[in-house]
Parts: structure tokens; sequence; C-alpha cells
């Protein structure tokens, strides 16, 4: 599969999945979810491979949801919503069970589904400049899809700090709510991430793997039920005319 959105480097067992909507601050549209769940399924199966990198082109990881998804979900119906959702929900399913160690290498900004891609990850690295937001609830929307992954990261008491304000917050931050592990500048960025890697390079990876699913099997699961269920909440927030109003006057004043 050629992507267009997404690109995959592999060097001495080392996959780098780069997110590569520069212009559009990495934001996810149709197509690129689409490629990552493919990559997804593809990292997983390549024996080649030990750990992955997850990361950003540009000066932004990634600003969430791309304004034309937005736009389509105006005059779309509620199911078509939940079926949109879904795709979305599915991408960070796949992510989140890749077999294989997933490190965020967080270039820079991110919000709304963004930091459910840094969710997903088995730990994050932050660049000391990013900054945060569940920005959801400024558009009259919820952080649904990616709710099961960031709850996990952060815990509800922390949770509840930043999911109901749809305030900023710096990386620092970022590391006392969980999200991320650590920080770093942007010369000792990739350095930070390499001292992540390196662990993985001494261990069998059939363990890790299996290591990996003995986690996520003590963990509530996340079946299609499930999935479905916060597609269906974020569905239910675009049923109210304030959200209308709300995104309406942000594609405005985006030139969306």
């Amino acid at each position: 599969m050629s992507a267009s959105t997404i690109r995959i480097e592999v060097e001495a067992g080392v996959a780098t999945l780069t997110l590569t909507r520069a212009a559009r601050h990495n934001a996810m549209n149709a197509e690129m979810i689409a490629e990552l769940t493919d990559a997804a399924r593809r990292l997983g199966e390549d024996r080649s491979v030990v750990a992955v990198v997850l990361t950003g082109e540009g000066a932004s990881f990634s600003a969430g949801a791309d304004l034309s998804w937005m736009r389509s979900q105006f005059d779309a119906t509620r199911e078509t919503r939940i079926e949109a959702a879904m795709t979305l929900a599915r991408m960070l399913k796949a992510l989140n069970e890749l077999p294989k160690p997933l490190i965020g290498r967080i270039n820079g900004q991110a919000f709304g589904g963004g930091l459910g891609l840094i969710a997903v990850c088995d730990v994050a690295v932050a660049v000391d400049t990013a900054r945060f937001a569940f920005t959801e609830v400024r558009l009259g929307l919820i952080p649904a899809t990616i709710s099961p992954y960031a709850l996990r990261r952060t815990g509800e008491a922390n949770a509840r700090r930043v999911f109901f304000s749809g305030r900023a917050f710096d990386a620092n931050e970022a590391v006392t709510l969980g999200l991320v592990a650590r920080t770093a500048s942007a010369i000792e960025l990739d350095a930070a991430v390499d001292r992540e890697i390196a662990p993985y390079r001494g261990v069998d990876a059939g363990a890790v793997a299996l290591a990996k699913r003995l986690v996520l099997s003590n963990t509530a699961s996340l079946d299609e039920t499930a999935l479905r269920r916060t597609a269906e909440q974020l569905a239910d927030c675009w049923e109210r005319p304030a959200t209308h109003a709300a995104i309406a006057a942000f594609l405005s004043k985006t030139g969306g």
C-alpha cells in the first residue's frame, strides 16, 4: 500500500512511523486513519522490526481531527458519524495492541485526537516546548474515542483536571498527568528516544509481545461493543445545536 499521509522507515530493526501532513499540523483525516491502521498491521507482522517510533513531521505532532472531517460531519447521518468515529477507534486499538514496543517521539504540540495517539504509545518522550490540550469541549464535543486510552494513562483524577476545561498545558504538566514519561530539549529529543529503544535490543521480541498481551489482558477489554459506545457518545454531541454553532464558528475563524 502506497501511503501519502505517513512515512515508514526501518533502520537496524527500528521502524519510524512519521505523520507527514506537516502543512496541516499532522491533523488526521480519513486517509491518514486508514494508513495508520494498515501500518499497525504491517509493522506488527514484520519480524525484522523490534520497536516502532511514532512521530510527526514539522513543528507539530498532531492537531487532532482535520477540518475537512469536521465539515463532513455537518450533514452526515447519525450512523455515518458513528462509523467515522469507529474508524478512528479501530485505528487507535490497532496501534494500542501492536505487538511491538510503540515509543512516542512527541516533536511538538498535540491537541484532541493527537493526545489519543500519544496515549496508545507504550512510552512517550516529548520535546520540552510542546503544548497539549483536550480541545474537544471547546467545540461542544467530547474526547470520546480516545478516552479509554487517555484514562488508562492519566487515571480518573488527572483526566478530570484536563478533560472538562479544554485548557492548554505544557510538557512538564503532561509528565505529571502521566501522558508522557519525560521531556527533552529539541537537541536532545532523538537521544532520549534512543535510550528508550536501547533495552529492546537485548530482550526476546516474542517475549515482549507476550508481555504486552499480558498487560492488555489484565485491563478492561475494548471490543467492538466498547468502541461503538464511545462512537455513539460522540454522535450524541453532534445532535446538539450548540455543537454545530461552535464548530461553524471555528471553521469560519480558521477559513474552513
